[in-house]
Parts: C-alpha cells; structure tokens; sequence
C-alpha cells in the first residue's frame, strides 16, 4: 500500500471530491421541490408515544445487532459475549441460546421463515445455525460456515432459506447457495468497508451503505451497482428500504439521518436531531413509512416525521449507546439493543 499522504492520491482524492460537488450541484438544479414543500398541505403525524414493554436481559456483554424474524414474534440478538439469543418478544423469555466459536460478532440475521439465523463478525465468517434441529449439546445444528472473507463481516441478510447476502470489511459483497456452501457471486461494491445491506420490500434489489460515505442501490442478480447516492459527510452506518419500495433512509456518524429518493436519483430530507451531539448507528421506518426511527451513540432512539421532516421525539431507557433497531415486520413493535447489555422491545 502506498503511504496515506502520497500525492497521487491525494491528487485523486481532490479530484474525486470535485466530482461529488458537481454532481450534487447538477442534482440541485434540477431539484424542482422538497420533500416539506411537496407535503405542506399534509397535517403532522401525531406524537409516537411508544413505551418499553419487554426489558429483556440475559447477555453479559455488548450486545451489537438485534433482527426480528418474518412472524413479528421472535427475534435474534448478537452480543460480545459470544452468544445468540432468540427471544420471544411477546412474554420476553428465551427460547433458545446459541454459543458462538467466536465472541466478536457484529451481525445477526434472522430468515424471514424464521427457520435459521446467522451471524458473523471479526471471525472473518458467516455462520448459519438451523433453529429447528440440535446437535449433540441439544443447541441449535451449525449447518454451514461460509468463510472466504479478507476483512470482518459487517452485515447478512437472508434471500430465502437458500440464499443469503453478505456485507464485509474487505469492501465486498457476496451472495452464497446454502444448500451446497458455495459462493454464487462476490464482488467489490464500494470504496471502503460495506456495513450494512436492506432488501427491497419486493427482494428484488438491495441497498447498501458504507464507510466511503455513499449508498448504493443493486439488482439482487446483478455484480454492478445501478446507482450511487452521496451526501453525507461520514460513515452511513445502516441503510432502511422505504416499505414503498421507492425510497430509502441512513444513518450517518456525520449526525444526520437522510432519504434518498430512487426515482429522481437524489436526496430528498436530511433529518437532524434537537442537539447535534451524536451519530446514528441504525435506522429502521414504520410500516406506513411515515415515522423514521435511529438509534444513536447518545443512548436514545430519535423520531422523526419521515414527511414534515419534524422531530417526533426520543425513546429513552436504554443506559448506554443504542447499536441496533429492529422494527417488526407487521409494524406493532421495534426492538433494539446496547452496550447496556439489554434488549427492549418498544409498543
């Protein structure tokens, strides 16, 4: 690698940089409205009030990633201390503890049949675990291993029972066949670590958000990606496909959460919280799409009013920073986990 300071890169850094302000001086040009301006005549979304129905413990460490499973019941957390829980949101109790071989796990998946969950982290690994059959120790049967990665594995995401989709630190992506554990395609998708991937209400694309500071939009079949978007001035940090299907939010560590519209190729809010303290490490929207919910390094879960871009308020409890959220598939509940060691599921 040549030294960070070499002026050729730097060079291209600049010229890279030029690029980027003069496409989104383009964009502004043809920007005919706002997203506020469009939606003036619409009344304001009433406040959320969404209070902790389930205080869930059981982890000893970090807890990193949390995903609900395709029933809005049950739902998966990955915690530094080298176990998966699946939980039942609706009593709070565990259903099945899974240990890891590694503890450094950063991302938890659950298919949306809910049959397996995977994970993976700085074991440069996905590994896939089959929640109705037990090995020996009477846990849940390791059933593949997918390694093959040059770099941590940020985000997973299920296709199906059969496929999943991989996001990694060696600026990656990968799509693998569970049933033979071969890879389908890998290919580079950005310019610094992926962190984090959202399937399209439809499955048929998927959104990505990295370190580079810029998402991108793919074609589930596809190796290049159909458009780039740019705007924020630092890592996105998690990526949320609008339930439309025509839109996606982030969250940044710049301390912005933003909506990128996929049809005009541009942003279209950028929502900021009261005291710009902190950056957002997940996000998550509603099912109507109308409220956008982020967690934040500042312990809360900001609300916003995806239309009036209006901050609808926070969700407190949690006494450390909020990693990760979770909304349910049917809309009735968000789930989210911290560094506090605890899980909550908001209703």
């Amino acid at each position: 690698m040549p030294p960070k300071n070499d002026p050729e890169i730097l060079a291209l850094r600049k010229e890279l940089e030029e690029l980027y302000k003069k496409l989104q001086e383009d964009q502004k040009k043809v920007e005919d409205t706002s997203l506020e301006k469009a939606c003036e005549s619409v009344g304001a979304a009433p406040k959320v009030k969404l209070t902790t129905k389930k205080l869930m413990k059981g982890h000893l460490n970090k807890v990193n990633s949390i995903h609900y499973s395709g029933d809005s019941r049950h739902c998966v957390t990955g915690s530094l201390d080298g176990k998966l829980i699946i939980w039942d949101t609706y009593t709070g109790n565990k259903m099945q503890i899974i240990p890891l071989r590694s503890a450094w796990v950063m991302s938890v998946a659950f298919a949306p049949s809910g049959n397996y969950v995977a994970c993976g982290g700085m074991d440069n690994m996905c590994t896939v675990y089959d929640l109705n059959n037990r090995d020996s120790n009477g846990v849940a049967k390791m059933v593949r291993e997918l390694a093959g990665y040059d770099g941590f594995l940020s985000s997973c995401r299920f296709l199906d029972d059969k496929s999943i989709i991989t996001g990694s630190g060696d600026m990656k992506i990968c799509k693998w066949d569970l049933e033979t554990g071969k890879k389908i395609s890998d290919f580079i998708a950005h310019n610094g670590d992926v962190v984090s991937i959202s399937l399209s209400p439809d499955g048929k694309t998927f959104v990505t958000g990295s370190v580079d500071k810029t998402c991108r939009l793919w074609d589930i079949r596809e190796d290049k990606p159909k458009q780039t978007f740019f705007g924020h001035q630092s890592d996105v940090n998690s990526v949320c496909y609008h339930p439309s299907g025509h839109c996606f939010a982030t969250g940044s560590e710049d301390k912005s959460a933003r909506m990128f519209d996929i049809r005009s190729d541009q942003q279209i809010a950028l929502y900021k919280p009261p005291t710009e303290n902190s950056g957002f490490t997940s996000c998550g929207l509603s099912l109507s799409g109308r409220i956008l919910l982020c967690g934040s390094d500042d312990n809360n879960i900001h609300l916003w009013d995806t239309l009036k871009n209006q901050h609808n308020g926070t969700l407190s409890g949690h006494e450390n920073r909020v990693t990760s959220i979770s909304v349910a598939d049917n809309g009735i509940a968000v789930a989210s986990c911290s560094w506090d060691q605890t899980v909550r599921v908001w209703g």
